[in-house]
């Protein structure tokens, strides 16, 4: 399924762009930093030999034993409480959630322990564990398999929340998630995973072997102007990025300029970068593949409001899933933000 990367540790070799899948980058990632520092283990179930649902962590069982890529039994909150317990002993798990909708079981130990942990012991205690957790729809899935939780956990003090578009980020992100000494929940769009891109592989390593995880952990909290424009700004993360720049593209055909700003994180939010981009264009659309009610586009809208109101042209507007359950797979598409969706909320905006 993917080109992985092997590397001696320490080692600052330029290399070429690789091409990838996002799949492919978030193994080589892991990997890589697997490579870097022999505290790192990997724990989900079915993760070990079959290399996971999505094959994400196939060839590192192999590769680094069972003593590293553990196996583990279906139990979600058994897995997190083990991670935290190896947290408090020095070690960096990266947990593996099959599907989104699988980590309710484990809900309590992410909120109450892992995101309290270092504040309740007056900072003494770090708990660098990360939590992957494969999210959002498009892959015509069933019940619980296509949820985007992120609002739930965004809401929670203590946490990093982040979510790759790109190989690239996907294969920066998740090292520097591993190098960052707190509990990251990191979201990926599965409907993505089998995107190809090309991936620099030397520079984030680099960064890492030389010890900037400080560095590397305020990189993975900055927006990216994905596009850029004149217009409208469209704000997106995660699996909507790659709708917001099609829908881009249809809106440059009729001469409207749409600037696409990809989130990344969702907790803390870059919110200086929106408002930057809304005060250049004067209107925002945000969209997101979880229910508008209480999400994270609510957010954005209430800090552009506040911080560019007198810049803005036209209300911001959302663009989401409706208050309901995750739809059957045959009418997800219904449920979903589209693209005719997000162009007439872009049409909408600019006709104020």
């Amino acid at each position: 399924m993917t080109d992985t990367i092997h590397r001696t540790p320490g080692s600052h070799v330029a290399e070429a762009p690789t091409k990838m899948t996002m799949a492919g980058a978030i193994n080589a990632g892991l990997r890589a930093a697997m490579e870097r520092d022999d505290k790192v283990l990997l724990m989900g179930e079915d993760i070990g030999q079959l290399g996971g649902v999505f094959r994400v962590t196939e060839g590192l069982h192999k590769d680094f034993g069972e003593s590293r890529v553990i196996d583990t039994p279906l139990a979600e909150s058994g897995i997190v409480g083990t991670a935290i317990g190896l947290g408090l002993r020095g070690y960096r798990s990266v947990v593996e959630i099959q599907f989104d909708g699988f980590v309710f079981p484990a809900f309590d130990q992410i909120t109450t322990q892992l995101a309290k942990m270092h504040y309740r012991s007056q900072g003494r205690l770090t708990l660098p564990v990360v939590i992957r957790i494969p999210y959002a729809g498009h892959i015509g899935a069933i019940e619980h398999h296509s949820e985007s939780p992120e609002a739930l956990f965004a809401h929670t003090a203590g946490l990093r929340l982040v979510t790759p578009a790109t190989p690239q980020d996907a294969y920066d992100m998740i090292q520097q998630a591993i190098a960052c000494p707190d509990p990251v929940i990191f979201l990926e769009p599965k409907a993505r995973y089998w995107d190809k891109g090309e991936v620099e592989t030397d520079r984030v390593v680099r960064q890492l072997s030389d010890g900037e995880s400080k560095t590397a952990t305020a990189e993975m909290s900055q927006a990216r102007v994905a596009r850029e424009g004149s217009d409208v700004t469209l704000v997106a993360y995660g699996p909507t990025v790659h709708v917001a720049l099609q829908v881009a593209e249809i809106a440059a055909a009729q001469d409207v300029d749409v600037e696409v700003v990809d989130l990344r994180s969702l907790s803390p939010l870059d919110i200086p970068t929106v408002v930057a981009s809304a005060k250049r264009t004067g209107r925002v659309v945000v969209v997101h593949e979880a229910p508008t009610l209480h999400g994270i586009g609510a957010e954005i809208s209430a800090a552009v409001t506040e911080q560019a109101f007198f810049h803005l042209q036209a209300p911001v507007l959302r663009v989401g899933a409706f208050h309901a359950p995750y739809p059957g797979s045959k009418i997800e598409h219904e449920y979903l933000p589209s693209i005719d969706r997000v162009y007439d909320a872009i049409e909408r905006v600019v006709s104020h």
